[in-house]
């Protein structure tokens, strides 16, 4: 079973490197990947396209950033912010806005595992922990 597991991790780590065009994922090699997956491994092919669903989402997320904001943003903001991510991670990001009236102002920005606090619910909390 675990051996099973394991060459199903593998087999979609290796489906995931393919899955590449100029350092970026390939919508086309994605759909050939699930084409191959389901034609030639359909015994285990659950696990596998788990285990590339998993690989394909961190990918996905490492270059999205979700921003959320308590007022407005506006779009010309949002796309600075791309770009300054970009520069910043060495990558394209995409900026994906999410209002948050809990934020009472500011913005919280998360990015893979990274995220940038600065709205005055953030501020609020670490003065009260102290820090």
């Amino acid at each position: 079973m675990a051996s099973a597991a394991k060459a199903a991790s593998e087999l979609a780590r290796l489906l995931f490197r393919a899955s590449f065009d100029q350092g970026a994922l390939s919508p086309a090699l994605v759909g050939g990947v699930l084409e191959y997956v389901e034609k030639h491994h359909a015994g285990q092919a659950t696990r596998v396209l788990q285990a590339y669903a998993r690989l394909v989402a961190a990918e996905e997320a490492r270059h999205r950033a979700v921003v959320e904001h308590a007022g407005a943003l506006p779009e010309a903001t949002a796309n600075r912010l791309a770009e300054s991510l970009g520069r910043q991670y060495g990558r394209k990001v995409t900026v994906v806005t999410q209002p948050n009236p809990q934020l009472i102002a500011g913005l919280r920005v998360r990015i893979g595992d990274d995220i940038y606090e600065s709205s005055v619910t953030g501020q609020l909390a670490e003065l009260s922990a102290g820090v």
